[in-house]
């Protein structure tokens, strides 16, 4: 099978995609929230640049529909405290929506939605959603807290149906070979169509290689200066070292001195 050099997860590609065309990230949220995505009055990215430092960092998709607040962000990597991580976005996705003065029944429904290309949990469910809720009686706090985690790893990778519009929009993002994204094709969804020819023309463009080869770079020279770090820590941990033994040595060769001196003087 021909491996995909990137994919719909590679950070790059996630940033360009949806800066490009967002109708269809539009789309794609709508099928993740599970609402009808011709029902969304207002739709309205709040992010749409793409900042010179986001290029190295984790980048996210912040939107406004219909009076609620998304984040939507891939994390590739579980880099541990990952349900921290994500609680800290929904509380400064929800604390940053109120302006100083205004009343706390103003601040809109938040949601984080989590692409997560590991195992988080202990089920077989790929969705898993949370919510504010009682302990014992399971009675919701509010509904204005949400956090979605679609876990990409427990995505069925059999047949696919045409009518489940969630499993082809993640085994688009789950697709790692040509032989997956062929296989989503051969469905002949529109709009799956559509995102795999937006993939092509962005793969193949200038402005994403560019971005790929500086993201590498940054990536090679954080590398370089991690490993620099270690090193100069570990002559720093070795001066140290050899600085507490030469003075044991001192000290030993003083006592040696000392008890040399004793000794003459007890003998006399």
């Amino acid at each position: 099978m021909a491996k995909l050099e990137y994919t719909f997860k590679t950070d790059t590609m996630f940033k360009l995609l949806f800066v490009r065309h967002r109708d269809l990230l539009k789309q794609f949220v709508a099928e993740l929230m599970e609402i009808n995505h011709d029902s969304i009055g207002h739709f309205e990215i709040t992010n749409s640049e793409m900042p010179a430092e986001a290029i190295t960092g984790k980048f996210c998709r912040l939107m406004e529909i219909d009076g609620e607040r998304v984040n939507l962000e891939v994390q590739v990597e579980n880099e541990g405290n990952y349900p921290e991580r994500a609680m800290f976005h929904w509380a400064r996705l929800y604390s940053s929506a109120l302006p100083k003065g205004e009343d706390y029944g103003k601040l809109p429904r938040s949601v984080v939605i989590s692409l997560i290309d590991f195992n988080l949990f202990d089920c077989k469910e790929f969705h898993s959603e949370f919510r504010a809720l009682e302990v014992s009686r399971g009675e919701q706090l509010t509904d204005k807290m949400s956090l979605h985690f679609f876990e990409l790893k427990k995505v069925p990778a059999g047949e696919l149906d045409s009518r489940d519009m969630l499993l082809l929009w993640l085994s688009l993002f789950r697709a790692e070979t040509e032989e997956d994204l062929a296989k989503i094709k051969a469905t002949e969804v529109p709009v799956m169509e559509r995102m795999i020819d937006a993939y092509n023309r962005i793969a193949a463009s200038p402005e994403f290689l560019e971005l790929e080869r500086l993201r590498q770079r940054a990536r090679e020279d954080e590398a370089n200066a991690l490993s620099t770090a270690e090193k100069r820590g570990r002559a720093a941990e070795r001066m140290i070292w050899q600085s507490v033994v030469a003075g044991k040595d001192v000290e030993n060769e003083r006592l040696r001195a000392e008890n040399a001196e004793l000794r003459a003087k007890l003998s006399g």
